[in-house]
């Protein structure tokens, strides 16, 4: 317990401090796409952040595997942790770096109990369309028959991607792209998913309390009609005054006194 309650200590403080850094990641994330002339010097600084951000995701990872009770349990527990950890180890591509740090940032966002289900989302939402527009634009900008060249076409394919509409007007042409188009259409579906599950518990819920109010105040009426046909019959008894007893004798009136 006293372990547990460490874990749990750890996972307080840092949940601010990563997610501050998640912002600097996708900062320095999307400074050399934006910006693909600038220096080289900024180019190595954003790589840098990037690796140092991953880092720091892992560190936290491994105190919290230190101070769970239970090591296996905490993996098995955590499997996209550890995924997220290990991925940009496998091979040294930059959207794996990426793809990492969302696990991450998501598993992270979610354990936040202040953060509520509709901010998760929206946040979710704006994350994931921010990092895909990226990413697409930085794999089809130099492909030789891509349609994506600038942010605006980058960030209007992920809008209609996320929402599954597709126009088609702009569609990726290289073997990367199409695997983040369907990883994004995936993402938009289960979001939609998330949304629509959450609006229609709201109309449940607020329709169980009116049934519930209609309910009480049906019950109060009837409690209240029984009352007042007992209070009905008390006066109506009242009313009517008390009966003589049929085997009690009538006494004669007194007569004139005798001489």
């Amino acid at each position: 317990m006293k372990e547990r309650t460490a874990q749990m200590r750890w996972e307080a403080r840092t949940q601010g401090p990563l997610l501050v850094l998640a912002v600097v990641f996708g900062l320095a994330y999307a400074v050399p796409i934006v910006l693909p002339d600038a220096p080289a010097r900024v180019h190595r600084s954003c790589l840098f952040v990037e690796w140092t951000v991953w880092g720091a995701f892992a560190v936290d990872y491994l105190v919290r595997l230190w101070l769970a009770p239970y090591k296996w349990l905490f993996v098995r527990r955590h499997p996209l942790d550890l995924l997220a950890v290990l991925l940009p180890l496998v091979q040294p591509l930059r959207l794996l770096r990426v793809v990492s740090t969302l696990l991450l940032v998501g598993r992270r966002a979610r354990m936040a109990p202040q953060i509520t289900l509709t901010t998760y989302v929206a946040g979710a939402v704006v994350g994931l369309m921010m990092f895909g527009s990226l990413a697409v634009l930085a794999v089809e900008r130099d492909a030789p028959e891509g349609n994506i060249r600038t942010l605006g076409d980058a960030v209007w394919w992920s809008f209609t991607t996320m929402t599954t509409v597709g126009y088609g007007d702009h569609s990726p042409t290289t073997g990367l792209g199409r695997v983040l188009a369907v990883g994004l259409m995936l993402s938009g579906i289960a979001l939609l998913g998330v949304v629509t599950a959450n609006i229609a518990a709201w109309f449940i819920s607020r329709f169980e309390r009116d049934d519930a109010e209609e309910r009480r105040q049906t019950a109060l009426l009837e409690a209240l009609t029984r009352e007042v046909g007992e209070l009905r019959a008390e006066v109506s008894r009242l009313s009517a005054g008390p009966a003589a007893a049929p085997d009690e004798p009538a006494v004669p009136p007194p007569g004139p006194p005798t001489p």
